[in-house]
């Protein structure tokens, strides 16, 4: 309300200096300007316009989960090894290896041979074999001195031979292979002498591994040894392995 009167009362020195102003200049000239009046008091805000028309509607766009892949990171530091952990399970076999090379022929040949000897005037026993305790030769000990057996450890053929002293009585001496009689060599003595009679005999037989070979006598058996007066001799060896 103070400021209402206060308002009213400066436009009432205005104008009552205005109308001075006039009636103290002489007839027929223009007056000075008077003082610009106060601003007056704001308005009250006006009323609310129409509602304006629906606007277009707007563009959608569609959002993706997942971002634009970016480029390959650098390889980070190395860590440091981890704790060593337990062994798997055993895998299954890998393929064959390619052959070796070829071995040194003088360092792979397969080697057998053995020569053994009869010493006694004691004719051996029928149909068992025939025993030759004397070693002279025996490659890699394949006869067994025990049983009067060679026994095949490499497979092949063989060359066997035999060469005997026989005295005052026949004498057939027997390839045996395995228990069966595979060739028989016989001398006969035609009449009671004190000669001494020698026979011998040779063959070839193929081997498969752990068969044995031995000779044998039948009923004639004049096999005999003096010292100094001739010996019984059996031997034999690796022709080739197969």
């Amino acid at each position: 309300m103070l400021s209402c009167r206060l308002i009213i009362g400066a436009l009432l020195v205005v104008f009552l200096h205005h109308v001075a102003a006039q009636d103290t200049c002489p007839a027929g000239t223009q007056g000075v300007p008077g003082i610009p009046g106060l601003p007056g008091i704001p308005g009250r805000d006006g009323r609310d316009g129409m509602k304006g028309e629906k606007g277009a509607p707007g563009i959608t766009v569609k959002l993706n989960k997942d971002g634009a892949k970016g480029d390959r990171g650098d390889p980070g530091i190395q860590g440091s090894a981890g704790k060593r952990g337990s062994s798997g399970d055993p895998g299954p076999p890998g393929p064959q290896g390619p052959p070796g090379d070829r071995g040194d022929p003088s360092d792979s040949k397969p080697r057998s041979a053995f020569c053994v000897s009869r010493e006694t005037i004691d004719n051996p026993t029928s149909s068992t074999p025939i025993m030759f305790l004397n070693a002279i030769t025996n490659i890699e000990g394949h006869f067994n001195v025990s049983e009067g057996k060679f026994v095949c450890y490499i497979p092949g053929t063989y060359y066997f031979a035999f060469h005997t002293t026989s005295f005052q009585k026949s004498l057939c001496v027997m390839l045996m292979v395995n228990g069966q009689k595979k060739a028989t060599f016989c001398d006969h003595i035609q009449s009671s002498s004190n000669h001494y009679q020698v026979s011998s005999g040779g063959f070839a037989v193929h081997l498969k591994q752990n068969e044995k070979v031995w000779l044998e006598t039948n009923n004639m058996n004049g096999m005999y040894a003096a010292k100094n007066k001739g010996n019984s001799v059996f031997s034999g060896f690796l022709i080739y392995a197969h």
